[in-house]
């Protein structure tokens, strides 16, 4: 690589672990930037893959006042992204990428559209606190499971659909739910990593050039997002997520 191409992945990194550690999406700034240096588009995904990784866990710093007394919540949630995510990793080595990427933009526009409107769909599936706790418990799980597919699929704003999921089916504060999501976000990384270290192609010179970037941005991110407001974050996340959906649509059905 050459400085520009440096440049570039550094700049990109700190951007996007900004933005993973906000809302989400991140992805979508340092995929094409690797794709600009020239890595095959699946080459480019894995590297993505990994080089994210150490923002994530960067965020869970920066986040960790909004994780008190979430403990046990996590401890529950872990272990189902971990195996969500090494089925999803399982199926981008086995199937066409086509498919998903047809049905992701969707996807991300749902996941905007339920966080934006999350009261008036809190108000027909019912609140949180009408859940008993095994029930809570199970769904919880399987919302992460789920998600944690698409994560080691691809991931691009995983962050946004897990917000927008935890909001409908647990009843902490926006904040919280962004820490949680830095968590299961982070878990869902290190298998990602563990998994395509030893069985995909990785450029390790452009994962060393991206992640220390990342950690540098989702430390400053995941601080920001304390400081911001509710409806503030709220605000942020769905612009975010929308902004993604309508980028992945364009570019699955009019690129």
């Amino acid at each position: 690589m050459d400085v520009t191409e440096i440049l570039l992945l550094v700049v990109a990194g700190i951007a996007a672990g900004a933005v993973n550690a906000i809302a989400g999406g991140g992805s979508l700034i340092t995929f094409p930037s690797l794709i600009a240096i020239g890595l095959p588009s699946v080459d480019a995904n894995v590297t993505n893959s990994v080089s994210v990784f150490p923002g994530y866990v960067s965020s869970v710093a920066g986040s960790r006042a909004d994780l008190a007394g979430q403990g046990r919540r996590v401890q529950a949630t872990v272990p189902a992204a971990a195996v969500g995510t090494a089925a999803g990793c399982a199926l981008l080595q086995l199937t066409p990428a086509r498919a998903f990427e047809v049905i992701v933009p969707f996807l991300v526009l749902a996941a905007a559209g339920t966080l934006a409107f999350q009261e008036r769909l809190r108000a027909l599936v019912g609140h949180p606190r009408s859940l008993s706790p095994r029930r809570a418990s199970v769904t919880l799980q399987c919302v992460v499971f789920v998600g944690a597919i698409y994560g080691g699929y691809f991931g691009a704003a995983l962050g946004v659909m897990y917000v927008a999921a935890l909001a409908l089916i647990l009843d902490e504060p926006l904040k919280r739910i962004n820490a949680l999501k830095n968590v299961l976000s982070a878990a869902v990384g290190v298998v990602t990593l563990l998994i395509f270290a030893v069985f995909a192609r990785v450029d390790w010179a452009a994962v060393v050039t991206l992640a220390p970037a990342t950690i540098i941005g989702g430390y400053a991110g995941a601080r920001l997002a304390q400081r911001l407001s509710q409806r503030v974050l709220r605000s942020v996340i769905v612009t975010f997520g929308t902004a993604i959906g309508l980028l992945l649509f364009y570019r699955a059905f009019l690129s």
